[in-house]
């Protein structure tokens, strides 16, 4: 199931001029790596903060999800990305361009938390992957961290849970893969948001919250396996 692309002018969206030239190259090149099938991408408002929540099975979820995203709503999204990246030239060039926040791994960086929280009270669509690094087993959904409650609490914007399924059959947590098919399917999933309700500063309502967030993207993660025609096995 795909769901089609907003009609031309339906949404200006939020797109700077690096969005705009770069989104139908990085689509193209996915189009060609992989036959994509969505749903749910109408839970992405065309206006307004929202934070994108993904199961993370490979380096390609965020760019699909990005291109995605631009393609069909016209947003630009923002990640939090691994600070050293930002070091390499061309990498780090591109990065900043596309409005991307860096974060310090492996320790507490408020700094970039902060931003990502401004950013979304400014009207901003960010993502964030709760289960951290790359997940080296996929279809089984690691610890969900307390990140996304410490950016989605403060900001009362509603979180999506987004379900992939398919990038990690050309790139997975063990490198780059090539076997057949020469496109496998690309499922992505987008639920019913969840409202970002509790304080930040309150053990339980950060634990009530992040079991919200597990249930949601453990139902996305099922539908977009079926999208990529490789349902969970009995």
């Amino acid at each position: 199931m795909t769901e089609p692309v907003d009609a031309p002018g339906a949404a200006h969206g939020d797109l700077n001029v690096w969005w705009r030239l770069g989104v139908p190259l990085v689509v193209a090149i996915e189009r060609a790596l992989f036959r994509v099938r969505v749903t749910g991408i109408h839970h992405v408002p065309l206006a307004g903060p929202a934070v994108l929540a993904f199961d993370h099975i490979s380096v390609l979820d965020g760019p699909c999800l990005a291109a995605e995203v631009a393609w069909r709503r016209r947003r630009m999204v923002r990640f939090l990305v691994a600070a050293e990246v930002f070091d390499v030239p061309v990498t780090g060039w591109i990065l900043r361009s596309y409005r991307q926040i860096p974060i310090h791994r492996g320790r507490n960086d408020a700094g970039a938390l902060d931003e990502a929280t401004a950013t979304i009270r400014r009207g901003a669509v960010a993502a964030i992957a709760p289960e951290g690094a790359v997940n080296p087993e996929p279809g089984q959904l690691q610890r969900i961290r307390s990140g996304i409650a410490r950016i989605a609490l403060p900001t009362g914007a509603l979180v999506i849970p987004v379900g992939i399924w398919g990038t990690h059959r050309r790139w997975s947590k063990s490198g780059r893969h090539w076997e057949p098919p020469l496109r496998p399917r690309l499922g992505l999933a987008f639920g019913e948001p969840i409202e970002s309700k509790g304080d930040v500063s309150h053990q339980d309502d950060v634990d009530r919250f992040l079991e919200l967030v597990r249930e949601a993207l453990e139902r996305q993660l099922a539908e977009a396996r079926m999208l990529a025609g490789d349902p969970r096995p009995d």
